[in-house]
């Protein structure tokens, strides 16, 4: 796993949101892994039936992942 996905994993020992999120990724066979956009993660977790928390979730996430670029 690259870009997101693989910054993500990083956080699979991390209590809270991220952490959960980040777990979730890395048990699910269909995270997508490209392209590396906001809008795919956001399609992928909507057509899971996601909450908006964990679409809220996501979006803090992915600032953060953009942030250290």
């Amino acid at each position: 796993m690259s870009g997101f996905g693989g910054w993500l994993t990083q956080f699979t020992q991390v209590r809270g949101a991220i952490g959960d999120l980040a777990r979730d990724a890395a048990a699910d066979a269909d995270w997508p892994d490209e392209p590396d956009e906001l809008e795919t993660y956001v399609d992928h977790l909507e057509s899971a039936g996601a909450s908006t928390a964990a679409l809220e979730t996501l979006a803090e996430a992915w600032t953060q992942y953009a942030a250290r670029q």
